[in-house]
């Protein structure tokens, strides 16, 4: 799932380079994890959050078909530099 998640969010995405999609097994969850470059942060969240949203329901199909727990989330370029500093 991380590798069709990453082809998407890098289609969307001007900054190739700097898309990180991460897999991360929490217990019964798995969470995928976007990193982007902050200037990318807009397209891929979407007008009102709908291409985010389009890709939780993706990752929650995919997830429901395997029969398990997977989310998506995108994480903030400004939550990483709160995180280093503390």
């Amino acid at each position: 799932m991380r590798e069709t998640v990453e082809l998407i969010v890098k289609a969307l995405v001007d900054d190739q380079t700097a898309v990180d999609v991460r897999e991360i097994d929490r217990g019964g969850l798995t969470l995928i994890e976007v990193r982007v470059a902050p200037a990318d942060m807009g397209k891929v969240i979407g007008k009102q959050g709908r291409t985010v949203r389009a890709l939780r329901s993706l990752v929650n199909a995919v997830g429901i078909k395997r029969k398990r727990r997977l989310a998506l989330e995108i994480v903030e370029p400004a939550a990483l530099d709160n995180a280093a500093q503390s």
